[in-house]
């Protein structure tokens, strides 16, 4: 499939890519530098196959990859990688992990012994995944300190204390600084305890603290947020603490928390960044030019080694992430799906150099659906009554996250709009002739109808004989024709 489009009025981006690789590879010849990492989300209706995407962490760079559970497929496709694996226990094992030791040693046995022991590099177990956020509204709050307690046991009990840590990644909203200065900075006033118990826990049994810091949200949840403050180019307006001055979010953010450890007695315990990135769709502010000004400025301001005013050093980080996918859930904002630095098929958005002596290669093997498309019909009036119901249909099944206000499709005609609807749910449900009904109103083309940035996408090959998408299509047909017969039949009786 042909991908000129997707470099359309990036040249300049490319060039400024450029001359950042080149700054990034002198500043991290020049010290030592930690390893980056990223996350490896599996949200998507046609993930790529995890032999190919641990191919694809080796050719770009990575040395370590965050996981957010132990499938199978993925951690065997790690086997003898050499990647170093932060593998993670969704919130929804939390429960199961604090209530009993034995599925704490069964979960261990399985998803950690298991690996190491085939050649899978487990250094982390990340339990649960940002549970203390404000709006989980405390539903984690009992359940996450004794299941990283059980799971620190179990994997005591393996003989793995000493090989493999435990972690816990909490968003930043955990700490706060009643003032913009991060000496102000501690622990949230409803955790507070509560974080101090694990905190504690984490430092006496060699884990360490896992952050996630995004300036993206604070911009999204903030109109009067500095855009400058949340890049690395040193034009913001400097926050003075001290003997610190801060021109950028993530130093400020960071330091924030080393202050609320240090406060408390445990200033001293290793920190890692577990996601850091930013989207590039989905909101005016997620765009590739952005997401590549900031994640090069971040790879370039952490390879100095120089760390931040109050923990100087090398940063360990994970970009978020790793590639798009099209399942998360868009409550949050429709920006989620698009966090990737690779697209769905695995194509770099923009360039982008993690140390390495080129920029980011694509995924290798990646097969495609046919060069086909679904769109509505040239004979379809927009006034057509049906078109409502269709577009609704098709979007509440599909991915229409790239249509809006200043997005990607953000310049489309309704036509074409309806048409990207269309075709989300058609290469969804693996180009199904069914998925392109839509009460007689779309119609299949070989004419590529992506425009400048918006692409209509051709769905990957999947390894299966056919996906769970196509049955759901099938059977919602199956369920109108049964309702139809059982109308006819009581309209006899």
């Amino acid at each position: 499939m042909g991908s000129s489009w997707w470099w359309h009025g990036r040249a300049a981006a490319a060039a400024a890519a450029a001359v950042a690789c080149w700054v990034w590879l002198a500043a991290a010849a020049a010290v030592g530098v930690e390893a980056i990492g990223a996350n490896w989300g599996t949200q998507a209706s046609h993930p790529l196959a995890p032999d190919t995407v641990v191919q694809m962490l080796k050719d770009n760079g990575f040395d370590k990859v965050k996981l957010f559970d132990a499938g199978e497929d993925t951690m065997s496709a790690l086997r003898k990688s050499g990647l170093e694996v932060m593998v993670g226990i969704p919130n929804d094992m939390l429960a199961a992990m604090a209530s009993s030791m034995a599925a704490a040693n069964k979960w261990v046995d399985q998803n950690v012994s298991n690996y190491l022991n085939d050649g899978v590099k487990i250094r982390y177990v990340a339990v649960g995944n940002e549970p203390f956020l404000e709006t989980y509204n405390g539903s984690f709050l009992q359940t996450t300190f004794p299941a990283i307690r059980n799971i620190q046991s179990a994997l005591v009990k393996a003989g793995l204390g000493s090989q493999v840590r435990v972690t816990c990644p909490l968003n930043a909203d955990v700490y706060q600084s009643s003032t913009s200065k991060p000496s102000d900075g501690d622990f949230r006033t409803d955790i507070h305890d509560l974080m101090l118990t694990i905190v504690k826990f984490l430092s006496d049994t060699g884990g360490a603290f896992t952050v996630n810091i995004y300036p993206f949200i604070s911009l999204y949840s903030d109109s009067n947020f500095p855009v400058d403050y949340a890049f690395f180019d040193g034009a913001a307006s400097p926050i003075v603490d001290g003997s610190a001055t801060y021109t950028n979010m993530f130093d400020a953010n960071y330091d924030t928390l080393i202050w609320a450890l240090k406060k408390n007695g445990f200033g001293n315990l290793p920190v890692i960044v577990g996601e850091i990135g930013w989207p590039t769709d989905g909101d005016m502010n997620a765009n590739i030019q952005m997401a590549q000004h900031f994640n090069q400025g971040f790879l370039t301001h952490i390879a100095t080694g120089r760390g931040t005013p109050m923990r100087p050093g090398p940063v360990d980080a994970y970009l978020f992430s790793l590639i798009d996918e099209d399942e998360k859930s868009i409550q949050p904002g429709n920006f989620e799906r698009h966090w990737g630095i690779f697209t769905y098929d695995g194509l770099p958005k923009y360039q982008l150099n993690l140390g390495q002596s080129h920029g980011l290669l694509k995924a290798k093997n990646v097969k495609y659906l046919e060069r086909k498309w679904c769109v509505l019909k040239p004979s379809i009036g927009l006034t057509d009554p049906r078109l409502s119901d269709s577009i609704s249909y098709a979007c509440s099944l599909a991915d229409c996250t790239s249509l809006g206000y200043k997005t990607s499709c953000g310049g489309l005609d309704t036509r074409s709009n309806i048409s990207y609807a269309f075709n989300s749910y058609y290469q969804k449900n693996d180009q199904d002739d069914v998925a392109c009904g839509f009460s007689n109103l779309a119609t299949i083309t070989g004419q590529d109808p992506s425009t400048g940035t918006c692409r209509f996408g051709i769905m990957i090959e999947v390894d299966s004989a056919f996906s769970w998408k196509l049955q759901h299509v099938r059977s919602s047909n199956l369920l109108m024709l049964l309702l139809v017969l059982l109308q006819l039949c009581l309209s006899f009786s």
